[in-house]
């Protein structure tokens, strides 16, 4: 049969067939059958076609996005990615498949867990649950991920005229954030027992962390190939300047991408459209701003009104090791579980005006930690967010008699003259 599919409108109009015999009920496995008897490879822009033609001529975009998983599954390797386009190291597209990595990498972690859970009785369930908590709360870095495709791709390729798939996808979206945002939840049970967890785990858990898993593959295989092929170095250029507001998914990008064109340095950039910083008792440019900021002897990190991590200072020594995937991320998910409650105490208590400062202090690596956080609020005194200063003290506990500024040595590292 294999001999007659042999052109573009041949293959569209076998693959529409295909994906209404699934909406007819028919069985996953005798689709995927047909489908690697008649289809073998599929290239990706007919499945993109095909699927924005079912849309226009009437399938509701719900029961496609009911489908969606399953033809995804039928689909998958079977579509034919030859002719897409090589991607740059730093590139968007480059970006969002490391981060696919990395979220694959966590979706095993939870299934093995579970598992373990389910083998061993005698396990120690609070630690189990725990972990899971933390794998969670990591895990909803994905709406960082979804969010730059939703607000910064999408918008470009319903430009082309591409609308279907990106709203069928967003509401995949939709759809895990409400799984990832269930798991918490259901993590944060009080007392719940083995039998509960694994019970639940079939219905939210383990669902969860299949169905990131799956987005990946429709990404890999659909979205990324027909994006690099229709957005020029330019639309991709103003996502990547963009995507840092929005932030990134359990991965930090070692360096920028930007086209061969665009040469200017970014501070440069900056500082040419933004001139001086302007304040009411000075002013500065961007670049001397960032200096200061790297230079003090603390580490600071700004969370904003929204409980967003907004900013964190890169001195040389920081003392609480901070990436970039932790920008536009709520506080409540940068701690562990265990000191969850906390967090959410301190930006209680700094909202309703109770407080607004709660210091700590710990020894850590023979240093003693001293660690704060204060409200910040503008002149009306409405709460603008909570900024965080940690600085190790262990040096100034450690100072004896004087060193007056006339009697100034440079010193070594090691506090030698």
């Amino acid at each position: 049969m294999s001999e007659l599919i042999n052109n573009s409108e041949s293959r569209k109009k076998k693959l529409k067939e295909l994906i209404l015999k699934l909406h007819s009920g028919e069985s996953e496995e005798q689709v995927r059958s047909e489908l690697m008897e008649s289809l073998s490879q599929v290239p990706y822009g007919e499945v993109v076609e095909v699927e924005q033609e079912l849309i226009s001529e009437g399938l509701p975009e719900q029961e496609i996005l009911k489908l969606c998983d399953v033809h995804s599954a039928v689909l998958h390797g079977h579509v034919d990615l030859s002719a897409s386009k090589q991607i740059p190291a730093g590139h968007p597209v480059d970006v969002m498949m490391n981060e696919n990595k990395e979220i694959i990498k966590l979706a095993e972690q939870i299934k093995t867990l579970i598992g373990q859970i389910s083998k061993d009785k005698g396990r120690d369930l609070a630690a189990d649950i725990l972990k899971l908590r933390g794998n969670f709360n990591n895990l909803f870095d994905v709406d960082k991920h979804y969010k730059r495709k939703e607000y910064l791709l999408f918008p470009y390729l319903e430009n082309y005229g591409i609308t279907g798939p990106p709203k069928v996808m967003w509401g995949k979206h939709d759809e895990i954030r409400e799984l990832v945002k269930g798991g918490i939840e259901l993590l944060q049970t009080p007392g719940i027992s083995a039998e509960e967890l694994l019970a639940a785990a079939e219905i939210v858990l383990l669902p969860a962390a299949h169905q990131v898993v799956e987005m990946t593959k429709k990404e890999e295989e659909i979205l990324f190939p027909m994006a690099l092929d229709k957005l020029s170095d330019a639309e991709w250029y103003e996502i990547e300047k963009q995507s840092l507001e929005i932030g990134y998914c359990l991965y930090d990008p070692p360096k920028a991408w930007k086209p061969q064109w665009a040469t200017e340095n970014s501070l440069a950039a900056m500082n040419k459209i933004g001139g001086t910083i302007q304040l009411p008792s000075g002013s500065f440019s961007v670049e001397e701003l960032l200096a200061i900021l790297n230079h003090l002897p603390i580490d600071i990190t700004f969370v904003d009104k929204h409980d967003k991590v907004k900013y964190f200072s890169q001195g040389k020594e920081r003392i609480f090791q901070r990436n970039r995937a932790i920008l536009n991320r709520d506080v409540r998910l940068c701690h562990p579980p265990a000191s969850a409650h906390i967090v959410d105490k301190i930006i209680d208590d700094f909202k309703s005006g109770r407080e607004s400062s709660a210091p700590f202090w710990i020894n850590m690596g023979g240093k003693m930690i001293h660690i704060e956080y204060f409200a910040l609020r503008d002149e009306k005194g409405e709460y603008l967010g909570t900024l965080e200063v940690s600085h190790n003290v262990q040096v100034y506990r450690d100072l004896q008699g004087e060193q007056r500024i006339l009697s100034y040595a440079k010193k070594d590292k090691h506090g030698n003259g």
